[in-house]
């Protein structure tokens, strides 16, 4: 089945991208995804976009999935990430207190054509290579080799009993005592295993007045509303909190009864996600543990005007449902729930940081990077293994390079684009049509 896809899409015709597809200006597509944002922080999410074409590259999710839309594909649909980039991975500490890398940034999840992930991430290791100053040989070659990586996954999964290609994950411990990870990703290692990454966050984020205590101000990155606001707002998230709680799994529940909210404040996060509502809230137990839980406004996918609305009604149940499908394992506080507002906003949450570990991917020199772009297109195949059939993919990628080879085309093209598109969001910056900061 796999191998006839090729007749109605050969695997040459991945490397297309022209620029005459494009049916609408990129910039103008940008102002569209800003709509709905909190109005006064959206010249900080275009002031980050601005610090180079990789920046610009994370906040256009928007304008590639346009893109997307137009370029050849199979018409195979399965659980796509939707931000599929070299930043959305990482590590994380699962339920049972393991440290394993996976795709960890789901906001744009949706059903929808697996090429779209695959190219938006070989796409994002010849941006953010170029931005480390590479050679264009080796700017190449981390694109290739992360389509390489998936292809052989793809084929490994796709003969793998199935219950033992589901539970697979990337174990950051073993990696790190085989030295596959560099040193400074050691050392994060062992700083998540050895430490509550609650108790860390409580020292950085919590300042205590008495018997009170409440979320440390960092302006305008983390702040409170004020007066009046204050209080509707704490009373607003007592009773979405109780909706959260009700989309959580019954023994989770009893888990985060034993914690009382006591202090919530707005969070500025990332760069595609600035200017949504965002926070960080701060729940304590009886007998005095912090858990920080982040909370993060769900909109509607970029890949929905595309690839179809979702069966979800609810998009932070979108982001949850399409976290857990496509994850190795997922946060056990993991869950969605609706503000009081009209219409209400939809919002799914999350621990703030469970052992998470961050990619450094500025400090990579280029083998590093190869390692990673490796790592991480064998990560995608087996997320997209969880919900799409491998064995049909497989087929119709095949043995040889041909898949990798047209993937490095496209993402070389299409980084091309994405400089052209960062010259004409600085001009519009110049010409006023948009406004930019930044407060870093």
């Amino acid at each position: 089945m796999g191998r006839q896809l090729r007749q109605l899409c050969p695997r040459r015709s991945l490397a297309e991208w022209k620029p005459s597809w494009r049916l609408r200006d990129a910039v103008e597509l940008l102002i569209e995804s800003s709509r709905g944002r909190l109005k006064n922080l959206i010249p900080l999410r275009y002031g980050r976009m601005m610090a180079n074409p990789f920046a610009f590259y994370r906040g256009a999710a928007a304008i590639m999935a346009h893109d997307l839309s137009f370029t050849p594909a199979t018409g195979l649909h399965l659980q796509v990430c939707g931000d599929c980039h070299l930043l959305n991975f990482g590590g994380f500490g699962t339920p049972e207190r393991r440290i394993i890398f996976d795709i960890n940034d789901f906001d744009e999840t949706a059903v929808g054509a697996w090429e779209w992930d695959m190219k938006r991430l070989a796409t994002s290791f010849v941006i953010a290579s170029r931005s480390n100053g590479f050679n264009p040989v080796d700017c190449r070659e981390a694109a290739w080799l992360c389509a390489r990586s998936y292809r052989e996954t793809l084929s490994q999964v796709a003969t793998d009993d199935v219950l033992n290609a589901w539970y697979s994950a990337e174990d950051m411990e073993r990696m790190a005592a085989s030295k596959d990870l560099t040193r400074g990703y050691r050392k994060k290692v062992k700083s998540a295993r050895t430490q509550s990454s609650h108790a860390k966050e409580f020292a950085k984020l919590a300042v205590v007045q008495g018997p009170h205590v409440k979320i440390r101000e960092v302006p305008p990155l983390i702040f409170h509303t004020r007066g009046t606001s204050r209080r509707v707002l704490h009373d607003a998230a007592i009773q979405a909190t109780a909706d959260y709680t009700r989309s959580l799994p019954i023994e989770r529940r009893v888990l985060i009864d034993r914690y009382k909210l006591v202090d919530e404040a707005y969070k500025v996060v990332g760069v595609g996600s600035v200017g949504l509502f965002c926070g960080v809230a701060l729940f304590m137990s009886g007998n005095g543990d912090p858990l920080f839980l982040q909370f993060k406004e769900a909109q509607s996918s970029v890949l929905e005007p595309y690839a179809g609305r979702s069966p979800f009604l609810h998009h932070g149940q979108r982001v949850v449902v399409g976290q857990r499908i496509m994850q190795a394992a997922s946060d056990i506080f993991l869950g969605w729930m609706s503000d009081t507002s009209r219409p209400p906003r939809h919002f799914y949450m999350r621990q703030l940081r469970d052992a998470k570990i961050k990619p450094l991917v500025d400090r990579l020199k280029p083998s590093s990077m190869k390692t990673y772009a490796a790592l991480c297109g064998h990560t995608l195949a087996q997320a997209h293994s969880r919900s799409g059939d491998s064995a049909v993919i497989s087929g119709y990628i095949g043995k040889s390079t041909s898949f990798e080879d047209a993937l490095t085309e496209f993402a070389v093209a299409y980084a091309d684009e994405n400089e052209q598109d960062y010259d004409a969001f600085q001009a519009a910056r110049r010409t006023r049509r948009i406004t930019a900061r930044s407060v870093e």
